[in-house]
């Protein structure tokens, strides 16, 4: 199939893409032939790769048994042995798993569980929800609430109830040394100040992604923050909601993210990497007590049609199979070493990077003007877009997002599926470095030209 001169899809914008011919492992064809690496894995989704064949053989068995299959009408194999792998994994105590279709309907799930919860064990005066800023939560109204990110949240704001913010404790931008405990006890203190401002018993939950996606650029929190913030919703009994969707799977070279910190939470969704692309999936992950609490008040007031759907169940019991049987998570962290490390390199060689971080196959670097400031390229260069499109063309698909609240600032998100080897790394570098030259060539002739 050749590119129809008009589509009659429409996404964020017009921007057309070449059709996508076939898939496999970390590659990806267009129906020209032409091959690209998938450096961010779609949009941090593919974390097996694509086209793996146990994965597709699990779901041709079960389309031969059912598509579909109605939760109010029956349980399933898949749903259930799922939802039991999916417990085994989390941490102690989170044993009820609600199933959806992807991340912004987990976000939901969660925040609509926890306010259920609140009024179950009578302390219905609990609605506030506590999120970062920036920070990204999902598109629903809801998780729009609790997402720190105006362009994406300010046209809607009037027919959403605004949830208190805290800021996302981004120590390279203010100076400060992430390695120390003082740093994270400065950042998690803010979330103190904020329930006590704004009356402990209102405040319903905290939500947090143990190490950041798009919006800030998988930052990874200071040493001590993650302790001190379970410390300090314990405390005031604020429900904490771990925001796994883009981290658990694997990608951080734990199954989870939180683990890296022995933190546990309350309530934990994770979606993008569960399937690994090859179904829509996602799931909210809750504490049996919570659940047991709304459960004896009437029942969860929330659902979806495609809840728990066999073949999707069958997808993500497939991918679990792939990551355990290939070691996958261990791979993403040495791999993951690896490429910061060859990352770190490319920052030695360019002084427009700024600043390189995340742990595991969850990377980025961050383009700034001045490395001594971080003070970021003009807003005007559309920086986070063209570097995108320069390596594009050249066969290598990274992921960006605009690092100071959404108006400015460029980070680049690098992360291959967790199948990954050194050879895919040394081609990524490539690709970067020779993008990231044309990118300066062209910056240098838009400013020859203004001059």
């Amino acid at each position: 199939m050749s590119r129809p001169q008009t589509s009659h899809l429409f996404y964020q914008s017009r921007q057309r893409r070449p059709v996508l011919d076939q898939a496999r492992g970390v590659y990806m064809w267009d129906v020209d032939g032409k091959r690209y690496l998938d450096g961010s894995s779609g949009a941090m989704v593919c974390n097996i790769g694509h086209s793996n064949p146990r994965v597709l053989e699990a779901m041709r068995k079960q389309m031969d048994k059912s598509t579909f299959g109605y939760r109010l009408h029956f349980e399933t194999e898949p749903a259930e042995l799922l939802a039991a792998r999916t417990a085994a994994l989390a941490p102690e105590g989170l044993e009820k798993v609600f199933f959806v279709s992807g991340g912004s309907e987990a976000v939901e799930s969660a925040i609509k569980l926890a306010r259920q919860n609140a009024i179950a064990i009578g302390q219905a005066q609990r609605y506030k929800i506590i999120s970062r800023e920036p920070s990204y939560h999902g598109c629903t109204l809801g998780a729009l609430a609790l997402t720190g990110y105006a362009p994406l949240t300010a046209p809607f704001d009037p027919m959403m109830r605004p949830m208190p913010k805290i800021p996302a404790p981004r120590a390279y931008l203010d100076g400060l040394d992430p390695d120390d405990e003082a740093t994270g006890r400065h950042y998690a203190d803010m979330l103190e100040a904020k329930i006590l401002s704004e009356g402990p018993e209102t405040i319903l939950a905290f939500i947090v992604e143990p190490i950041g996606g798009a919006s800030t650029g998988a930052l990874v929190p200071p040493k001590g923050y993650m302790q001190r913030i379970r410390e300090i919703c314990t405390r005031y009994g604020v429900l904490l909601i771990h925001d796994e969707v883009m981290t658990g799977g694997g990608r951080t070279g734990k199954f989870f993210a939180g683990e890296h910190w022995n933190v546990d939470p309350d309530i934990l969704v994770i979606s993008k990497g569960f399937a690994a692309g090859y179904a829509p999936l996602g799931a909210m992950i809750a504490h049996k007590n919570i659940v047991t609490n709304v459960l004896d008040n009437g029942g969860f007031l929330h659902g979806f049609t495609y809840a728990g759907n066999p073949l999707a169940c069958s997808a993500g019991l497939a991918v679990l199979e792939e990551i355990e049987r290939e070691n996958l998570c261990q791979n993403a962290a040495e791999t993951g070493a690896l490429l910061k490390s060859e990352l770190k390199k490319l920052m030695d060689r360019y002084s427009i990077i700024g600043d390189v971080r995340g742990e595991g196959l969850l990377l980025a670097f961050e383009l700034v003007e001045d490395r001594a400031s971080l003070r970021p390229l003009a807003k005007e260069l559309n920086a986070f877009n063209e570097l995108v499109d320069i390596a594009y063309e050249n066969g290598l698909i990274i992921y960006s997002r605009r690092t100071r609240g959404g108006y400015s600032g460029d980070h680049f998100l690098i992360a291959p599926p967790m199948i990954s080897t050194p050879d895919h790394v040394a081609e990524i570098i490539e690709g970067l470095d020779l993008s990231l030259r044309q990118f300066l060539d062209r910056i240098s002739q838009q400013r020859a030209k203004a001059s």
